[in-house]
């Protein structure tokens, strides 16, 4: 960005999109409105009506910052401070893992299964940022919820996205290991819901990982052991204290691992569902578990009417044609 030129919100744009761009990243020309916008402190909209307008000496200084940092894959959430999810503005930094639109699916599926609860119990357990327990209870005004996480720079920051987002009476923090975080008597209480995304990263992964998460997101939040599921495994067994007869457990983890888990959970619990919800590109990223029967396969109608197309279609009549034929004569 050289000092002599002119620079207006159109040319800095196109010139960071390119940039980007260049350094590898995926969604340039987003990341590059978005860092402006953080640069000028505006919403992303208004540059759009501003097109025109020089930038700051200040506002140059800024977004040099940021467009440099972003060219060493430093996250745009880390970098703003932010990151939307759920329809709801989180903040966030080096201390939680970025919210991502995968965790979204655990969402809608835990308010799903507590629409007839009129005041669920809940618990989070790994909750980082508090995206999961806060967009439930912004959805779900009679949840009761308590988040656990063993660090205390996470839990300050989820306290204080529950203060934003005006949850903090209805959500209760608490520092420690998974289930062994809960008082002495909120350990003998049970739950309706037990949700989670732990660490769930192959540890022999963690270096292959994008640079953007390899080298800036907490280690902590990630390593799920040597086969990504140390967590998964003690979360789904010592859940089965937990859980109350009617209850869920929901564990958001890496569609690889579907196989492994299954195994394990049938050899450890007594859950009659145990199955995993697709995320939202088809692949299966929510394991679901429950004392409960599995619900109801639902009927493919599509299906259905391709499996009568293809009889139909059939050199050989259907039997309930040849029967009326026969008939007729």
């Amino acid at each position: 960005m050289s000092n002599t030129e002119v620079w207006t919100v159109k040319r800095i744009l196109e010139w960071t999109t390119a940039h980007l761009q260049k350094h590898g990243s995926e969604s340039p020309r987003l990341e590059a409105e978005i860092l402006l916008a953080h640069a000028r402190k505006c919403e992303r909209i208004q540059l759009y009506t501003r097109y025109e307008e020089q930038l700051t000496d200040g506002e140059r200084a800024a977004m040099r910052d940021l467009v440099t940092r972003r060219a060493q894959r430093e996250p745009v959430a880390y970098l703003v401070g932010y990151r939307e999810f759920y329809s709801l503005k989180y903040q966030v930094t080096s201390d939680v893992l970025i919210p991502r639109p995968d965790t979204e699916s655990l969402v809608m599926e835990a308010l799903d299964l507590a629409r007839s609860w009129k005041e669920p119990r809940v618990l989070e357990l790994c909750t980082g940022s508090g995206c999961i327990a806060i967009s439930f209870a912004a959805n779900h005004l009679g949840a009761q919820l308590i988040a656990t996480d063993i660090s205390p720079a996470a839990l300050s920051i989820a306290q204080t996205n529950a203060a934003r987002h005006q949850v903090t009476d209805r959500i209760q923090f608490r520092e420690g290991d998974l289930f062994q975080a809960l008082r002495e008597e909120e350990r003998e209480q049970k739950f309706d819901l037990i949700l989670s995304n732990p660490p769930y990263v192959c540890t022999s992964e963690l270096e292959t990982l994008e640079p953007d998460v390899a080298r800036y997101e907490p280690r902590l939040a990630l390593d799920g052991g040597a086969d990504g599921l140390d967590l998964v495994r003690r979360i789904i067994q010592e859940s089965v204290r937990y859980l109350s007869p009617t209850g869920h457990l929901l564990i958001e983890m890496d569609p690889e691992q579907v196989e492994a888990t299954l195994q394990f959970v049938h050899a450890e619990t007594d859950f009659k569902t145990a199955r995993f919800l697709n995320d939202m590109t088809g692949r299966p990223r929510v394991f679901h578990g429950s004392f409960l029967d599995p619900p109801a396969t639902e009927v493919n109608l599509s299906e259905e009417f391709d499996e009568i197309t293809e009889d139909a279609d059939s050199p050989i009549e259907p039997e309930s044609i040849q029967s009326e034929s026969t008939r007729d004569h």
